[in-house]
C-alpha cells in the first residue's frame, strides 16, 4: 500500500470513528496510535508524551480559554435578550425587520462569545418563537437563526481562526482583521436575503404593529454599548501593538465578567462558577482537541502522508483557481462529518504548504477556510446549529429548518466567490494596519 492509499484509509477510518459520537480529541488519539501501533510498532509509542505536551506549548494557546471565559460570562446573562430587542426597537419599519434583527443580534452577540451553538441557543430562544407569534414562516425563523449562529467563528475574536493561525504559523492579528470585512459582508447577504424574501412573501407588516419612541429605543443602549466596547478594546489592543492576544483576551475576560455582575446582578457565587465551570469545560475540550490533533499530523507525517499528499497535489498540472475549487469542496465535504475544529488541526498541515506554493495568501486562505467551517456548521449529517435549533424549537422538523438555512447555504458560497474575485475584501484592512 502506497502512501495516498494510506492516506485515503486514514481519511476514511477517521471519518467512521468520529461519526460514532466518541468526543473529537478520543477519536483523533484512537485513530492515531492505532496507526502508529500497527504500522511502527511499540517503539512509536516512546514519543507520545513530548508530541501531546509539545503540542500544547504555545503561548498563544493561553488566548483560548481566555476568549471562551469571556464568551461563557456574556452567554450566561441577557445580553442577548437586549441585543436582540434594541435591534428590534431600532429596525421595526423595515419589511422583515424581525429577522433582519434577529440576524443582526446573532452577529454582535457570536461576536462577543466566539460560540455558534451558544448563539443560537441565546437568540433563537427569544427570537424564533416572537418570529413565528408575529407571522414569519417557520423555515425562515429557524434557517435565519441557525446561519446567524455560524458568524461567531468568522467576526473576530474567533476561536476558529486562532486554531488556523497556529496550525498555519499565521499571525493571529491579521487573521482577525481579515475576518472584519468578510464578516460584515456576510451579515449583509443575510439580511439582504430575508428582507427580499419576506417581501416577496408579503411577511413586510408584521413588526408593523408598534411605534418606538426615541427614548425606548435609547433605553436599552446603556446595557448593550459597554460589550460592544470591550469587543472594539481588544481589536484595538491587539492591531494597536498594545498587547498580544493572550493579554487582550485576559483583559476582556475579566472586563466582561466584572459587566455581567454590574449589569445583570450575575455576582452570585454560584453564578459565577457556573460560567468558569463552563469556560474550563470547553477550553479543556479544545486543548485536547489541540494535542490529539498535533499527534495526528506526527502520525501522518511519519508515515509520510502529508510529504506524499502535498507533493502530489504539487505535480498537478492545473490551474491554481481548480486547485482551490477542489480544495473548497474538500473542506465543504469534511464539514459535513467533521466539527471545525478537528477540520482545521487535521487538514491545515497538509493545505498550508500548497496553498503557498500556489501563491495564494494564508491570511486570505483562513477567512475562506472558516466560510467553509460556517457551512458545515449548518450541513447535514453533523450540522450543529441544526440540532440546536431543533432543540430549542421541537415542533420544526429537521428538514423545514435545512430548507430554511439552504438559502443562507448559498450566501456564504456567493462570500466565498466573492472573495476569490475581489480577495482585497479580506486582505485589505490587515495589510493597512499591520502591514505585509
Amino acid at each position: 500500500m502506497n502512501e495516498l492509499h494510506l492516506g485515503a484509509l486514514i481519511c476514511v477510518v477517521s471519518i467512521l470513528v468520529l461519526a460514532t459520537g466518541i468526543p473529537v480529541a478520543f477519536g483523533l488519539g484512537v485513530v492515531s496510535l492505532g496507526f502508529m501501533l500497527i504500522l511502527e510498532g511499540w517503539g512509536s509509542l516512546d514519543f507520545l508524551a513530548d508530541t501531546l505536551f509539545g503540542g500544547l506549548d504555545d503561548f498563544t494557546l493561553v488566548s483560548i480559554p481566555m476568549f471562551v471565559v469571556m464568551g461563557a460570562a456574556v452567554a450566561s446573562s441577557r445580553a442577548g435578550g437586549d441585543l436582540y430587542e434594541v435591534l428590534n426597537r431600532w429596525l421595526n419599519r423595515i419589511p422583515g425587520s424581525l429577522v433582519i434583527s434577529n440576524i443582526g443580534a446573532c452577529a454582535l452577540f457570536a461576536a462577543l462569545t466566539g460560540s455558534s451553538p451558544a448563539t443560537c441557543a441565546a437568540i433563537g430562544k427569544m427570537g424564533i418563537p416572537e418570529m413565528r407569534r408575529r407571522g414569519y414562516s417557520a423555515d425562515l425563523a429557524t434557517g435565519s437563526i441557525a446561519a446567524g449562529g455560524t458568524l461567531g467563528i468568522l467576526i473576530p475574536p474567533s476561536v476558529t481562526m486562532i486554531l488556523y493561525g497556529i496550525a498555519s504559523e499565521t499571525s493571529i492579528g491579521k487573521l482577525f482583521l481579515a475576518g472584519v470585512l468578510p464578516g460584515l459582508l456576510l451579515t449583509g447577504l443575510f439580511m439582504a436575503w430575508a428582507l427580499l424574501l419576506s417581501w416577496y412573501r408579503g411577511e413586510k407588516l408584521t413588526n408593523f404593529s408598534r411605534r418606538y419612541s426615541l427614548a425606548e429605543r435609547l433605553e436599552l443602549l446603556p446595557r448593550v454599548v459597554p460589550f460592544a466596547l470591550v469587543i472594539v478594546g481588544v481589536i484595538y489592543a491587539l492591531y494597536g501593538g498594545i498587547a498580544t492576544p493572550s493579554e487582550a483576551a485576559g483583559v476582556g475576560a475579566l472586563l466582561c465578567l466584572l459587566m455581567v455582575m454590574v449589569i445583570y446582578k450575575v455576582w452570585k457565587p454560584q453564578q459565577l462558577w457556573l460560567i468558569l465551570r463552563d469556560g474550563m469545560r470547553e477550553s479543556g475540550m479544545l486543548l485536547m482537541i489541540i494535542a490529539t490533533s498535533i499527534l495526528f499530523g506526527y502520525m501522518m507525517s511519519s508515515l509520510f502522508v502529508t510529504q506524499t499528499i502535498a507533493q502530489w497535489i504539487a505535480e498537478l498540472e492545473v490551474n491554481r483557481w481548480i486547485l482551490m475549487l477542489f480544495i473548497n469542496i474538500l473542506l465543504l465535504v469534511a464539514g459535513c462529518f467533521l466539527p471545525p475544529a478537528a477540520i482545521i488541526l487535521m487538514t491545515t498541515p497538509i493545505l498550508a504548504p500548497i496553498i503557498t506554493n500556489a501563491g495564494f495568501d494564508p491570511i486570505w486562505f483562513g477567512v475562506i477556510f472558516t466560510i467553509n467551517m460556517e457551512l458545515g456548521l449548518i450541513t447535514p449529517p453533523v450540522g450543529l446549529n441544526l440540532y440546536v435549533i431543533n432543540g430549542i424549537s421541537p415542533d420544526v422538523k429537521l428538514p423545514t429548518i435545512l430548507k430554511g438555512a439552504l438559502p443562507f447555504m448559498i450566501c456564504m458560497i456567493i462570500a466565498i466567490i466573492l472573495l476569490c474575485v475581489f480577495p482585497e475584501i479580506a486582505t485589505w484592512l490587515p495589510e493597512t494596519m499591520m502591514g505585509k
